[in-house]
């Protein structure tokens, strides 16, 4: 015997659907059988009309009417499609539940809707999709507070509310100290827990309106509202010690961490997202440099503005002498401690401004590293040296590079290139680098010295003394030339300490068969204690300051006397 087929009716029941057409001029709505499963605890009298029934809907009313008014007229038999979703219920206290409606609507006349068929269909598991894929598109993966982009649009909506209501609130970028530690020592996933549990600690300090989220890896932004700055001192000490009082467990152990804290009242003194971000994270900066656990508050500073409005301007300068071939070197001599027979000039850097006025080395060399031009400044300095050395087969030269720059492999191509296309001179060049580079890279920095001297160069460690460097290391390394710090050595005719310091570096280096040179020598008693230790070279204002004349091109009679 041949079943019978279902009602279609019950095939839209048991699909969680129904049908209806609406009559516009009417309001009426007329249902499929079975809508109550659908609508299974809405009274009949309450899908009666387009009025009634769109009390029930969230979260506008009108969205019904709205959808037909926003798709374009399509004249015919056909209608015009449309689609739609809402929520549905019959009071406050009751679940939602999700609608998605299809159809079609036909125009009179007119041109407008006058009649629209379609079908409802309950979508609350699209729904609740949906919800979760926004939700995680607003929040931090790990943490589960807001993600960067929603903190910073939540910041924006913090600092116009305190600017409209004359209220004030406050910004803080909250970084835990030496999670790189932590990865090093445990792996990634117990820094994972720790950065997880850092969170946790702050979300139970915060109060009820504040807002909290991932602003990197190892920093998390909070917004205090209502928040004074005698109330911010007092939330940054108490979220600073929730942190700091118990150690973080992880499955590796208890991990003790602290944090540091820059915060910036609003809208006091910041009015837009950048100038909070970046002034939190220049104090939450200062206070790490200060102490690791600690809090400071963004303040004016005069001094401050003004240096950063200098470094806007030799930046831009940098740049533009860069382009036009305005950068320049100035020669100060280097000469043998007893003979004063000259023995190498020391190249530094000078930009000529265009106006007749010219920077020198200090104003220009930190603000190209803390920019990150000095790359490009060394590479113009490579290239003249290079070109002076190649003019004059006779000249010795030394350059001074960067931190940057021993890392550089464009630095490296061009050098490899200048050598190649300009036999003999690597010979008679002499690369300066700091001590701290050499104390910090050891094992980099000697291969980065192993490639000059193949070429022939020689490599000096410019400002000795001022770090941590150990005669050790300077054999390592291969050092040639060990320049003491003028620090120590402007004073030794009167600190017995500087001149205990400086004889024991002479006695060092010469006993490694290293040679030395003595910076900032000021006058001939200075230079006559440096020759009787055994200082190989000394350079100074005594012997000259650096000057942008070629001193090669000079006649004979203008070379320096021997001392007496």
């Amino acid at each position: 015997m041949t079943p019978a087929l279902p009602q279609a009716s019950e095939i839209l029941a048991g699909l969680g659907q129904a049908v209806f057409v609406w009559d516009l001029a009417s309001d009426a709505i007329v249902w499929g059988e079975r809508v109550d499963a659908v609508f299974p605890a809405i009274p009949a009298e309450r899908l009666a009309t387009g009025a009634e029934f769109a009390r029930l809907i969230e979260p506008r009313q009108s969205v019904r009417t709205a959808a037909l008014a926003q798709t374009s007229a399509v004249h015919g038999a056909d209608g015009t499609p449309y689609r739609v979703e809402y929520g549905v219920r019959m009071s406050a206290s009751d679940p939602v539940v999700w609608i998605e409606e299809t159809g079609r609507w036909f125009a009179g006349p007119d041109g407008r809707p006058v009649r629209v068929q379609g079908i409802v269909c309950i979508n609350n598991e699209r729904h609740a999709r949906d919800e979760e894929l926004a939700r995680l598109a607003r929040l931090d993966p790990l943490t589960g507070e807001l993600n960067r982009t929603h903190l910073i649009a939540a910041l924006a909506e913090a600092i116009e509310e305190s600017t409209r209501f004359r209220s004030t609130s406050a910004f803080m970028l909250l970084g835990i100290d030496h999670l790189a530690r932590v990865n090093d020592a445990f792996g990634f996933d117990v820094a994972d827990a720790v950065i997880l549990d850092v969170a946790k600690r702050i979300r139970a300090r915060l109060r009820g309106g504040d807002v909290l989220g991932r602003f990197s890896g190892n920093k998390f932004g909070l917004i205090l509202k209502n928040c004074t700055v005698d109330d911010m001192n007092v939330a940054a000490e108490r979220f600073l010690a929730g942190i700091r009082d118990e150690v973080v467990p992880t499955r590796s152990g208890p991990v003790s961490v602290t944090a540091s804290i820059g915060a910036i009242s609003l809208p006091r003194y910041a009015r837009t997202t950048d100038e909070a971000i970046n002034r939190a994270h220049e104090t939450l900066d200062a206070a790490k440099r200060r102490r690791a656990g600690s809090f400071a508050a963004w303040r004016p500073n005069a001094e401050r503005d003004a240096q950063r409005r200098v470094n806007i301007r030799v930046t831009d300068e940098i740049v533009t002498a860069l382009n036009e071939r305005r950068i320049l070197l100035a020669y100060e001599p280097v000469v043998a401690a007893g003979t004063r027979e000259g023995a190498f000039h020391e190249c530094l850097v000078r930009m000529d401004q265009g106006d007749g006025q010219v920077l020198l080395a200090p104003d220009i060399v930190p603000v190209a590293e803390r920019l990150g031009l000095i790359r490009l400044v060394d590479h113009r300095v490579l290239e003249l040296v290079v070109a002076e050395l190649a003019a004059s087969p006779d000249v010795r030269l030394s350059l001074n590079i960067s931190p940057d720059t021993t890392m550089d492999p464009d630095w490296w191509a061009g050098i490899e290139s200048l050598m190649h296309a300009h036999p003999g001179v690597a010979e008679r060049l002499i690369v300066e680098i700091t001590e701290t580079v050499a104390i910090q890279d050891i094992d980099d920095v000697r291969a980065f010295v192993g490639r000059l001297k193949h070429f022939g160069s020689r490599i000096a460690i410019d400002d000795f003394g001022a770090g941590y460097t150990s005669f050790r290391n300077l054999r390592k390394l291969g050092v040639d030339i060990v320049k003491i710090d003028g620090a120590f050595v402007q004073n030794i005719t009167h600190s017995a300490d500087d001149r205990a310091f400086v004889q024991t570096l002479i006695d060092l280096a010469r006993r490694l068969d290293i040679k030395t040179v003595a910076e900032w020598v000021q006058d001939e008693e200075a230079a006559g204690m440096l020759r009787d230790w055994g200082c190989d070279y000394i350079q100074g204002r005594l012997i000259g300051l650096a000057s942008a004349d070629r001193p090669w091109c000079q006649p004979p009679s203008s070379a320096l006397p021997a001392a007496g």
